[in-house]
């Protein structure tokens, strides 16, 4: 399944802040990437680089190539309410970040490979697919094998209590979705907003 597998801090110095959880070798070195990064100021963008650069924040953040994340835009879009906030709800309820956000697994992208190695279940049904959108209620648990592979629990750190939105019990290893998070309650850095207005264009 395609995803993005380069270097990791070097998006991060595209966009000046540690997008992808490796911010201590960002500390070293803020420099735009670049043999010439060090003496290039950063320019100060048009309206359509800013829009531009939301997007692709949002796309590398949540790991989501341009395919499905026009796709789960236009869903976004068709929902009620506002479509910036619509947006950022359907990324948090993909079953890949949910399973980040219950602290399972230490990222995103750990995240995805547990996923789609078949060691997590939806509502007792094993699903291999990480952009699997949950629904308030579903219930996200550890295959019984998974349970008693070291590699797979020595990774789980316990749900941050400031998410709200996702419930995890480590007895049971299991968890639930209980609801949509509110936009003020996710703390990504991304101004939906910019993305919206990209893709009214």
């Amino acid at each position: 399944m395609a995803r993005y597998t380069g270097p990791k801090t070097k998006i991060s110095r595209i966009f000046g802040e540690p997008i992808l959880g490796n911010g201590k070798w960002l500390g070293k070195n803020s420099n735009p990437p670049g043999m010439h990064g060090a003496q290039r100021k950063r320019k100060t963008l048009g309206e359509y680089a800013l829009q531009l650069r939301e997007k692709q924040k949002a796309k590398y953040t949540y790991g989501v190539l341009e395919k499905q994340f026009r796709k789960t835009f236009e869903e976004a879009a068709r929902k009620k309410g506002v479509t910036g906030e619509n947006l950022i709800k359907l990324l948090e309820a993909r079953l890949d970040n949910t399973v980040f956000r219950m602290g399972i697994a230490p990222s995103r992208p750990s995240a995805r490979q547990l996923v789609s190695h078949k060691h997590v279940m939806v509502n007792g049904e094993v699903v291999n697919v990480p952009y699997y959108q949950l629904k308030p209620g579903d219930v996200i648990a550890l295959k019984e094998k998974s349970k008693d592979n070291a590699s797979v629990t020595s990774a789980i750190r316990g749900r941050n209590p400031k998410f709200g939105w996702v419930d995890w019990n480590e007895t049971d290893m299991k968890g639930t979705f209980i609801t949509y998070p509110e936009r003020d309650h996710v703390p990504e850095n991304i101004k939906e907003q910019l993305i919206v207005e990209l893709y009214s264009k």
